[in-house]
């Protein structure tokens, strides 16, 4: 791939490329959903996808990950919408709870999609 330009966008400086992948369904090129491709943020929706919700230590001993790491990222998801937090307890001990809201299962399809389509493109580009 060649670059063709560079743009200004968010302040940071983005290269355009030529010959962007298109995603299935989409009409113009797609970037990656930069939010969902962090591991650990790829790694907490893909664990939550696949249970209706987890707890806080359940998800941090699955992703083996430390408190501070996991809260930042899940923090992250649910102020962009993709992850729903409830908070209670279970007796007298605090219980966080995840799951994945609507708008992170579309995030999360859209970036998955994405991904297929550039694996289909590098083995038959």
């Amino acid at each position: 791939m060649t670059k063709s330009a560079s743009v200004r966008r968010g302040g940071r400086r983005a290269v355009k490329v030529k010959g962007a992948v298109r995603v299935p369904g989409q009409e113009e090129p797609s970037d990656v959903d930069r939010l969902v491709h962090e591991p650990m943020r790829l790694g907490i929706m893909s664990t939550l996808v696949v249970n209706e919700s987890l707890s806080f230590n359940d998800l941090k001993g699955i992703l083996n990950a430390t408190d501070g790491n996991l809260s930042v990222h899940a923090r992250r998801l649910e102020e962009a919408g993709y992850v729903a937090c409830s908070k209670g307890f279970e007796g007298r001990v605090p219980r966080t709870d995840y799951r994945l809201t609507a708008i992170g299962r579309k995030a999360l399809d859209r970036y998955l999609d994405h991904m297929e389509a550039l694996i289909k493109a590098t083995r038959t580009g």
